[in-house]
């Protein structure tokens, strides 16, 4: 079995569903950590509606969607934020498919990506309970940075030259 990565529209029917995967999944967990319960599917479908991701269309942005075995199986996004500066955003592969190198072919394919741009460097943040996202940012070649937002979630951020 092969994964393919390609960029996709983010409002593909892929992409629509791989976003409800990764938010379920993100907001599960941050609420059962932090209030012991599931995400509400009215707010779940409140947050998905209020995003449009927009940003992640060329060509300040690119979306990509991995497929395994042609099953749409994890996203990577990159927007650009400045002339040399880009944001690694929703990376995210199904449960079922984790363990098979999804993550780390998505995330080069996004510095790929990137690099097309016109980015040198990528930032990005994440959540301390997504011990997993990391671990894997670490194995990647990020290193710890300073706060680039105030995102109220963004716990961590990372940073990595592209050149």
């Amino acid at each position: 079995m092969t994964w393919t990565i390609t960029p996709e529209a983010p409002d593909s029917p892929a992409a629509t569903a791989l976003w409800r995967a990764y938010y379920t999944e993100v907001s599960d967990r941050y609420y059962l950590l932090h209030e012991g319960r599931r995400t509400d599917p009215d707010e779940l479908e409140r947050e998905i509606a209020a995003v449009s991701w927009d940003e992640l269309r060329p060509p300040k942005g690119r979306l990509l969607v991995a497929r395994f075995a042609g099953e749409a199986a994890g996203t990577a996004g990159v927007r650009l934020l400045s002339a040399g500066t880009a944001e690694l955003k929703r990376v995210f592969v199904r449960e079922s498919l984790r363990g098979k190198g999804g993550a780390p072919l998505l995330v080069r394919a996004a510095e790929e990506a990137a690099r097309a741009m016109g980015a040198a460097r990528m930032i990005l943040d994440t959540r301390s309970d997504l011990r997993e996202a990391r671990a894997l940012y670490a194995r990647l070649g990020y290193t710890g940075t300073e706060p680039h937002n105030d995102d109220v979630y963004a716990e961590h951020w990372f940073a990595k030259d592209l050149n």
